[in-house]
């Protein structure tokens, strides 16, 4: 090993190294506490909207009332597709995972931008607004089409929240539902350099495009220890038929050495500082769908949950209501993880900004462990 190599440490997975420095998000798992530029998670939910909260990621303030008026002006103005994007969307395979179909047309809406390869803030901050607004267009009218059914334009004059379930379900969504919709996203904008956003640094950190690296972060959250989390907490709320069975399913899952899906998190200790409204808020969505049933079984999972294991600072995290909260909207199973997409996309996109201003390309070592001088032999005498 080098003298060079010997004055590194070994730290797999990054879990206590410090790559950079950021304004954006700070979080506390000891105490649970979650803060975007210094504001409460948890009165961001009760107060803000997710437009709101994108401009504070963004720009680093809370927009005035002309400057929120002006930002969310840009953003409808952006909701609407290509005809070609809508072309395409119709020609995806209607069995492809919404996954890969969001990847895939994310990456693809750099085709229809002469600008996508201008590195200038002010060119990618309109990139990352681009993307933005048209998240949700992406996601449903894919949805929609494997489907079988007539694309919905967005609702112009509506909040990103509620056009995105106007143009999943082609009706106008109830104002609880629209609130419930832009509270998730709220709560799932940003965390720290979680695996997908850092995922989206290592790329723009290259001087590579703003739509690169949203895609690469899209990939990164695919994996179902990211992302696909709160699929699982909704597998699993299936698995139990009645409220019932609830304690006995639990602690089996305990004597088979089995995770219980929605809880725990690698940072937080204490409860998860974003579940605490979603929790409020899920049981209110649920009774107006009838859904009761299901809430009950997430509170009685959380209740024999916080029994168990409560001690040990294992709590419910953000996956486990809202995945009772998606579901009690009408969006199906495998649509969770494009949501958590649609509103990460303004914490990928604010930390590549906040990192280019003193960009660094991001390139850790690996300690090499395999042979050394090896004899070339010949492909004969093999």
């Amino acid at each position: 090993m080098s003298t060079e190599m010997q004055e590194m440490h070994i730290d797999i997975g990054l879990v206590n190294t410090i790559v950079a420095r950021s304004s954006l998000s700070f979080i506390d798992g000891e105490k649970g506490i979650l803060e975007y530029v210094g504001y409460d998670i948890d009165d961001l939910a009760r107060q803000s909207t997710f437009e709101e909260t994108t401009y504070l990621l963004w720009y680093c303030h809370l927009p005035s009332r002309s400057e929120l008026a002006d930002f969310t002006a840009k953003i409808r103005s952006n909701y609407d597709l290509s005809e070609a994007m809508w072309d395409m969307i119709v020609s995806l395979p209607r069995d492809a995972s919404p996954m890969h179909a969001l990847r895939t047309l994310t990456s693809a809406l750099s085709l229809e931008d002469p600008a996508a390869d201008d590195p200038s803030e002010e060119a990618n901050a309109r990139k990352s607004l681009f993307m933005l607004a048209k998240m949700p267009a992406l996601i449903a009218g894919f949805d929609r089409h494997r489907k079988g059914l007539d694309l919905v334009r967005p609702d112009l004059d509506a909040p990103l929240a509620e056009s995105f379930l106007y143009m999943l379900t082609g009706e106008k969504p109830t104002e609880r539902m629209a609130r419930a919709m832009d509270i998730c996203l709220i709560l799932h904008a940003d965390h720290g350099f979680n695996a997908s956003t850092f995922a989206s640094l290592v790329t723009i950190s290259t001087l590579s495009d703003m739509y690169s690296a949203v895609t690469t972060a899209i990939g990164t959250l695919k994996g179902p220890l990211h992302g696909g989390a709160n699929q699982g907490v909704m597998l699993m709320l299936d698995e139990i038929s009645t409220i019932d069975e609830v304690e006995p399913y639990v602690l089996q899952k305990f004597a088979n050495k089995e995770r219980i899906m929605g809880f725990g998190h690698r940072v937080y200790k204490a409860y998860d500082p974003r579940a605490t409204y979603l929790k409020t808020f899920a049981e209110g969505i649920a009774q107006d769908t009838g859904n009761n049933e299901l809430f009950a079984k997430s509170q009685r999972i959380e209740e024999v949950m916080d029994r168990e294991v409560g001690a040990k600072g294992i709590y419910p995290n953000v996956d486990f209501y809202s995945a009772t909260t998606y579901f009690s909207l009408g969006i199906d199973l495998d649509l969770f993880t494009p949501l958590f997409a649609m509103s990460r996309v303004s914490g990928w996109t604010a930390h590549c900004l906040e990192y280019l201003r003193e960009n660094r390309l991001i390139r850790p070592r690996c300690d090499y462990v395999g042979p050394h001088e090896q004899t070339y032999v010949s492909i004969s005498q093999r």
